[in-house]
C-alpha cells in the first residue's frame, strides 16, 4: 500500500529511511512541480536549499532532478543554508517558489520537505491541500540529469549569502553592535546558523563565543535542535561561565531564535516576542499591525492598546501568519515557538535577524536582557508562561472529543471565561490569561500551554490541561 503523505503546519516531516525516503521525497517534489505548473510557472525558477541533517544535500539533489524533469529551472544553494536565507533568495532571484529540505527543530532521526511561495513565505492552507492532492502514488517522469541541466543552464548552483547580508544591512545598522563591546554566546545547535553571527558582527570590540559550531546531525547535548530548555542548558551554563551579556540560540535551520539573559536564565519565547514588538513600537517609533498566533502572548494585545496598533490573531503556523502579514502590511508577525517575521523583509521566520534586533535593543537601551524584561513588565505587567509536550497513543479524534466535551469551570484554580477553538482549544481565564490544548500537526504529540499573571498557578494550569486529555501531570 502506498503511503499517504500529509503536510502539517509547515510541510512534511518523517523519519529518515522509514517513510522519509528518496522515492517519497521525489513524490513530494512531483506534487509541488504539478502545483507550480498548474499555476502557470512552466520554465520558471525554483530555489532549492537544505540543512545539515543526514543526507539533506542528497535529498535536495533529488528534488532538483524532479523539478527540472517537469520543465522548471532550479537555483540550488551551494551549501547548507538557513531557512530565512533560502526564503529571501526566492524574492531576490524572482523565483516562483522554493523547496527546503529540513526538519527544523525535530529530533535527529527526522528530515523534512518545506515549500515556499513566490514571496518566500509559507504557502497558505488551501495551497498545501492542493499540493497534497497532486502527490502521485508512483513516479512516471524520470529524474533529470543534474550534470546535463547545469550545462544547459536549467540548474544554477549559487551562493545565497551575499544578497541576504545586503538585505540585513538595509534593515539594521550593524556597526553599533560591533562596536558595543558585548560578549555574546551563540548556540547554533549544530545547524545552519553556524558562523553567521561571527560573520555579521565580528572584527571589532564585540566578542562572539560560539558553541555547537560544527555539523553533527545526531545533536549531542540536546534532545533536539529546538531553542527551549532543556536543549539550551549547555548554552545557558556557558553564558554564566563566560560572564557573557547574552545568549543567542538558533534552531537547526536558523529560522527561530531563543534568548538567555546575562545570568544564564532563559528569556521565554513569549517574552521575546513582546520585547521585539516593544523594540519597534517604543525604541524605533514604528507603527503597524501585529500578527500573532493564538498560542502566543497576551502582552501583545496590551502593547497594541498602549500604542494604538491593531493586533490580529491567527491559527498556529506561518501558513496562517504569512498571508495575514501580507494582507495587513504588518509590522511584525510571530508565534510561540520562537519564530518572528518583519515588515520590509520576507513574510517568513528569521531567527538570525530577530537575534540581531534583540542585540540592537540592548545597545540602544544600554540594558541587559533581564533588565529589558523588567522594563517590559513595567509596561504591561508581569506574565508567566510554560508549556508541556506529551506523546500520545490511540485515536487523535477521541482525544480531541475529550477536550471538546470537557467544559471545565476552572483550570489551575482560575475561572474559565471563554473558549477559542480557532486552532486547538484555548480556554480564556479570569485574569486575562489562557490555557491551550493543541495537537501537533507533524508528530503524535499533545501540547499544553499557558500564560497567566499568577506565577503560582502555572503548573496547576498545565496539570489540569493534561487531565482533560486523560494524561497524568
Amino acid at each position: 500500500m502506498v503511503m499517504k503523505i500529509k503536510f502539517g503546519t509547515d510541510g512534511w516531516r518523517a523519519a529518515i529511511a522509514d517513510s522519509y525516503t528518496f522515492e517519497n521525497v521525489r513524490r513530494c517534489a512531483q506534487g509541488f512541480a504539478s502545483y507550480l505548473l498548474d499555476n502557470g510557472n512552466k520554465g520558471n525558477w525554483v530555489v532549492v536549499g537544505y540543512d545539515k541533517r543526514f543526507l539533506s544535500e542528497k535529498f535536495a539533489e533529488a528534488v532538483a532532478e524532479t523539478l527540472i524533469a517537469n520543465g522548471l529551472k532550479v537555483y540550488l544553494t551551494d551549501k547548507a543554508t538557513p531557512t530565512p536565507v533560502i526564503s529571501f533568495s526566492v524574492v531576490n532571484k524572482k523565483a516562483c517558489g522554493a523547496v527546503n529540505i529540513t526538519a527544523s527543530h525535530n529530533p535527529a532521526a527526522d528530515n523534512g520537505f518545506k515549500v515556499r511561495d513566490r514571496n518566500g513565505g509559507a504557502i497558505d492552507p488551501e495551497g498545501l491541500i492542493k499540493i497534497e492532492k497532486l502527490i502521485p502514488d508512483t513516479l512516471s517522469i524520470p529524474p533529470a540529469s543534474l550534470e546535463k541541466a547545469q550545462a544547459s543552464g536549467d540548474l544554477i548552483i549559487f551562493d545565497p549569502d551575499i544578497a541576504y547580508i545586503e538585505q540585513i544591512k538595509s534593515l539594521l545598522d550593524l556597526e553599533p553592535i560591533r562596536k558595543a563591546g558585548l560578549r555574546i554566546v551563540v548556540d547554533p545547535m549544530w545547524g545552519n546558523g553556524i558562523g553567521w553571527y561571527k560573520r555579521l558582527l565580528g572584527g571589532d570590540k564585540t566578542e562572539i563565543i560560539e558553541i555547537h559550531d560544527v555539523r553533527n546531525p545526531i545533536y549531542p547535548e540536546m534532545n533536539r535542535p529546538e531553542p527551549i530548555p532543556p536543549n539550551i542548558n549547555v548554552g545557558l551554563k556557558k553564558t554564566q561561565d563566560e560572564k557573557a551579556d547574552v545568549l543567542v540560540i538558533l534552531d537547526g535551520d536558523a529560522d527561530r531564535v531563543g534568548i538567555g539573559d546575562e545570568n544564564g536564565v532563559f528569556v521565554n519565547q513569549l517574552q521575546v516576542y513582546a520585547l521585539l514588538a516593544y523594540y519597534f513600537l517604543e525604541i524605533r517609533q514604528m507603527r503597524g499591525p501585529i500578527v500573532k498566533t493564538l498560542s502566543t502572548t497576551s502582552m501583545l494585545d496590551k502593547l497594541g492598546k498602549l500604542y494604538n496598533v491593531q493586533v490580529a490573531e491567527t491559527g498556529v503556523g506561518f501558513k496562517y501568519v504569512a498571508p495575514k502579514m501580507m494582507e495587513l502590511d504588518a509590522l511584525i508577525g510571530g508565534e510561540e515557538s520562537g519564530g518572528y517575521a518583519f515588515r520590509g523583509h520576507v513574510p517568513e521566520r528569521d531567527g538570525i535577524l530577530a537575534g540581531l534586533f534583540m542585540l540592537d535593543m540592548m545597545v540602544k537601551t544600554g540594558q541587559k536582557p533581564s533588565e529589558l524584561v523588567q522594563t517590559l513588565f513595567k509596561k504591561v505587567g508581569a506574565h508567566y508562561y510554560d508549556r508541556i509536550d506529551r506523546p500520545f497513543s490511540g485515536n487523535r479524534s477521541e482525544k480531541e472529543n475529550l477536550v471538546r466535551s470537557a467544559n471545565p469551570q476552572t483550570i489551575g484554580g482560575l475561572k474559565v471565561t471563554g473558549l477559542n477553538d480557532l486552532d486547538g482549544f484555548k480556554f480564556l481565564l479570569e485574569d486575562g490569561g489562557w490555557a491551550l490544548i493543541r495537537f501537533s500537526g507533524t508528530e503524535p504529540i499533545i501540547r499544553a500551554y499557558c500564560e497567566t499573571t499568577h506565577p503560582e498557578c502555572v503548573q496547576g494550569i498545565l496539570a489540569d490541561c493534561l487531565k482533560i486529555v486523560g494524561l497524568k501531570a
